[in-house]
């Protein structure tokens, strides 16, 4: 069976306050984009991987693979002005699939997946033909005003979920969903959306900690999360 993966690490990761986009901010000595590649590489040494940057980042991410001698392999796409053309850059990259084949896409900048978590959602993947890793919502949910300030609306978390990466497909479908999606234009925020335009539900799989690396603080989280699970 092909196996293919997509890191999407186009964020520019303003919210993070950092001088370089997040995706190269270290955890543990080196960039955490590694930490995703090599997490990806340890869970099958034969995944296609392809990782999507944008064209001014690729040079830097050569450099940098070049100062921290790292070879996994991997090709490099075009990152898109939005997650969908990343995607869509990502998918054409690759090589005609079988229709058995799978692909997962995955944030650059969701470090903390392991190998375990990739294995059990490609195996619902293989089942399903389609499964997202993502975790109930557990807090209190508010709407607010244009001030930041809270309505007096009362907000279900009943079976609400909160997305993560990877998700994973069939490759035929994602490519086929893509299409739609596109043809239809219409506005989709990940891989699920598209495939429920097309008709498909997604069978969702809880893998632990999966934090995206997106806020300040978030950085220091992850390190305390790799600390201890070394």
């Amino acid at each position: 069976m092909q196996r293919h993966v997509i890191i999407v690490a186009g964020g520019k990761g303003l919210r993070m306050g950092a001088d370089i986009p997040k995706q190269f901010l270290p955890i543990q000595g080196k960039p955490l984009l590694m930490h995703t590649l090599e997490t990806f590489h340890s869970f099958d040494a034969a995944l296609s991987l392809t990782l999507v940057l944008p064209p001014a980042q690729q040079d830097y991410w050569r450099q940098l693979c070049r100062e921290h001698d790292f070879h996994i392999p991997h090709q490099i796409a075009d990152g898109g002005e939005t997650r969908f053309q990343s995607v869509s850059n990502g998918l054409a990259a690759l090589s005609e699939a079988t229709d058995d084949a799978l692909v997962a896409v995955h944030d650059g900048a969701r470090p903390l997946i392991t190998a375990e978590g990739i294995r059990r959602c490609a195996e619902a993947a293989r089942e399903t033909g389609a499964a997202a890793c993502a975790h109930p919502v557990v807090d209190t949910l508010k709407r607010a005003d244009e001030h930041d300030c809270t309505l007096p609306e009362v907000v279900s978390r009943e079976r609400l979920w909160g997305m993560e990466t990877p998700q994973i497909f069939r490759l035929p479908l994602l490519r086929e969903a893509y299409k739609l999606v596109k043809a239809r234009g219409l506005a989709v925020t990940d891989e699920v959306s598209a495939v429920e335009a097309a008709g498909v539900q997604t069978h969702l799989v809880q893998v632990g900690a999966n934090m995206k690396i997106t806020l300040p603080g978030d950085l220091e989280l992850a390190e305390l999360i790799w600390k201890h699970r070394a």
